[in-house]
């Protein structure tokens, strides 16, 4: 496993993403995820809780991707929830909810990774 540091604020996940999905961690990878968070990925598809999304992850890191930052914007933090969004170097968005969780660590409860402006 690489660097499984929890995110302490909600743009940390995307950076551990990128950090996670290159080195090919798929443990990592879904370790971002609240335990029924929902995963709109790939396009079309639902991938609700760990397990559904462990088996995305291990199709996507098969594919050998190699990822790279987009602009990440500012979070939209409102109590416990945050609305984090990134545009990627292809032109596409991304999209998540973040929840707080009780030790004040981020996870993605919702994730819309592939939304085409």
């Amino acid at each position: 496993m690489t660097n499984q540091t929890a995110a302490t604020e909600p743009n940390d996940l995307g950076r551990f993403f990128i950090e996670r999905g290159n080195a090919g961690d798929v443990d990592g990878l879904v370790a971002l995820y609240e335990p029924n968070a929902v995963l709109a990925f790939p396009p079309g598809n639902l991938a609700t809780g760990h397990a559904e999304i462990r088996k995305v992850y291990e199709q996507f890191v098969a594919a050998a991707p190699v990822l790279a930052p987009g602009r990440q914007h500012p979070a939209l933090v409102s109590g416990d929830l945050a609305l984090t969004m990134c545009t990627l170097t292809t032109g596409e968005v991304t999209v998540e909810i973040a929840r707080r969780q009780p030790d004040g660590s981020w996870l993605w409860a919702v994730d819309q990774p592939v939304l085409v402006p």
